[in-house]
C-alpha cells in the first residue's frame, strides 16, 4: 500500500462552503498549519454568499489599494463626456501618470475612440486519417454551415456564432469559431456552443471523426498573432492630435522628439520581438481589471498594441493605438461583486449594453498612460518623478 505523504486537507463544508463558520474554520486551519494569524486577509465587506461560481474555499480577500485617476475627455460612438477611472495598483506613481495623461488628452479635446469589432473564440481541431480527408471535411462543413451555426445557438441566448476560420494542418482541420457575446467575455459561452456544435457534426458527418475541443489556436490567456490579426475580444481605436504648444506647455517635451522616440521605441520593438511596441499597455489594463472584477489573466491577451504615430507639418502629433484582443465584460463573472460593480458603476458601465462603451474607456486610459510616460521619459522626468513618488520610505 502506498503511503499518503499529503498535508492534511482544506477544510470543506460539504452542504454550504461559503457560509461564516465555512470560512473560519479555514481560517483556524491556516493558522494551525502554518503558524500565521491573518487578522487582515479576514477583512472584507464582501457577502460571501455572493461567491459561488467566483472562488472556491474563499477565506477573505486581497485588498489591492485603489485610485482615482482623471477625469479623461472620451469622445468615442459610446462613451461620451468626462469620466474617473478606477486604478487598483500598488505601483507608486502610476495613478498620478495616468491622471497627466489624462490631463493632457482632455485639454487636448479628448480621446476618440472606435470600437472596430467584437468576437471572442472557441478553436476545436477535428482528426481525420490523412490531409485528404481533413479537406474533404472542410468542404462539407461550409457546405452544412447553417445548420453547425444553429447548434451552437442553440446553447446561449446572447451569443452568436459570426463566422469560422479554417487551417488544414497535418492530417487535421483546425477551426476557429468566432462569436458575439453580449456584454460577457463569453469563453464559457463559447466553450458550450461549440461543444453543442462538434457533437452535431459527430451526429451527421458520415465518415469517421473525432475532435478535440480546443486544438490551442483560439490561444485562451496567451498571446498569439491570430488574435492580432483577427480579433480576439474586442478590437479597439484610441486616438488624438496633440497640438505641439500644449504638449510644450503641459509636459516640457517637444512633439518632434516624442515622434523621434516613438521610431527609436518602434525599432527597438521589431528588434526585440515584442507584441506591444507601445510603452506600457498591460499597466493600465491590470490596474482597471483588477478593479472592475475583469479576468486578470486576460492582460496576457488584451496588452498586445499597435502604436502608430504622424508628424504634421505644424508641428502637432498624430497618436493612436490599436487593442486588437481586449477582453473585458460588463456582466457576468466578477462584475457584479461588491466591490468590482461599485467600480464599473463609476463609470455607468456596469450591466447589460454597456460593453462597448467600457471598452472606449479602456482604451482611452491605456492612450493617456502611453503619452504620459513617453513624454516623461523624453522631457526627463521619469525617473526622477519614481524616485520622489514611487517608493516606499521607513
Amino acid at each position: 500500500m502506498t503511503q499518503d505523504t499529503r498535508g492534511p486537507s482544506i477544510p470543506r463544508d460539504k452542504a454550504d462552503n461559503f457560509t461564516q463558520g465555512a470560512i473560519q474554520s479555514r481560517l483556524d486551519f491556516i493558522e494551525a498549519q502554518t503558524g500565521t494569524a491573518l487578522k487582515h486577509v479576514p477583512q472584507t465587506s464582501q457577502d460571501p454568499a455572493q461567491l459561488p461560481g467566483n472562488l472556491e474555499n474563499p477565506i477573505g480577500a486581497a485588498q489591492v489599494p485603489l485610485g482615482l485617476a482623471g477625469p479623461i475627455r472620451i469622445n468615442g460612438e459610446h462613451a461620451q463626456g468626462d469620466f474617473y477611472v478606477p486604478l487598483a495598483t500598488t505601483e507608486g506613481t502610476l495613478v498620478a501618470s495616468y491622471s497627466r495623461g489624462m490631463r493632457i488628452l482632455s485639454e487636448a479635446g479628448g480621446v476618440k475612440t472606435t470600437v472596430v469589432e467584437r468576437y471572442m473564440q472557441r478553436a476545436p481541431v477535428f482528426h481525420f486519417a490523412d490531409a485528404r480527408a481533413a479537406r474533404a471535411f472542410r468542404d462539407w462543413f461550409k457546405a452544412n454551415w447553417l445548420e453547425i451555426k444553429a447548434a451552437a445557438e442553440s446553447t446561449t441566448r446572447s451569443g452568436k456564432l459570426s463566422h469560422v476560420e479554417h487551417y488544414g494542418l497535418a492530417k487535421m482541420h483546425y477551426t476557429r469559431f468566432n462569436y458575439t457575446t453580449g456584454d460577457a467575455a463569453g469563453q464559457n459561452m463559447c466553450g458550450k456552443a461549440t461543444d453543442a456544435a462538434c457533437k452535431w457534426i459527430m451526429a451527421h458527418y458520415e465518415a469517421d471523426i473525432r475532435y478535440t475541443l480546443s486544438g490551442a489556436i483560439d490561444t485562451d490567456k496567451k498571446h498569439s498573432q491570430l488574435n492580432t490579426i483577427h480579433s480576439r475580444g474586442a478590437r479597439v481605436v484610441a486616438e488624438v492630435t496633440l497640438p505641439r504648444d500644449l504638449v510644450l506647455k503641459m509636459t516640457r517635451a517637444d512633439t518632434r522628439d516624442l515622434y523621434r522616440a516613438r521610431q527609436v521605441s518602434m525599432m527597438g520593438g521589431m528588434h526585440a520581438g515584442t507584441s506591444n511596441n507601445g510603452v506600457h499597455a498591460a499597466n493600465a489594463l491590470a490596474a482597471i481589471f483588477i478593479a472592475t472584477g475583469q479576468d486578470a489573466a486576460n492582460v496576457a491577451e488584451s496588452q498586445a498594441g499597435l502604436t502608430y504615430v504622424e508628424l504634421l507639418e505644424n508641428g502637432d502629433l498624430y497618436w493612436s493605438i490599436t487593442l486588437p484582443s481586449l477582453i473585458v465584460a460588463t456582466y457576468g463573472g466578477g462584475t457584479g461583486l461588491a466591490t468590482q460593480r461599485e467600480c464599473l458603476e463609476m463609470l455607468d458601465c456596469y450591466g447589460s449594453g454597456k460593453v462597448a462603451k467600457f471598452c472606449e474607456i479602456v482604451a482611452g486610459t491605456v492612450l493617456a498612460g502611453e503619452i504620459s510616460l513617453a513624454t516623461a521619459v523624453v522631457s526627463d522626468e521619469w525617473v526622477e518623478s519614481h524616485d520622489a513618488h514611487g517608493r516606499n520610505r521607513p
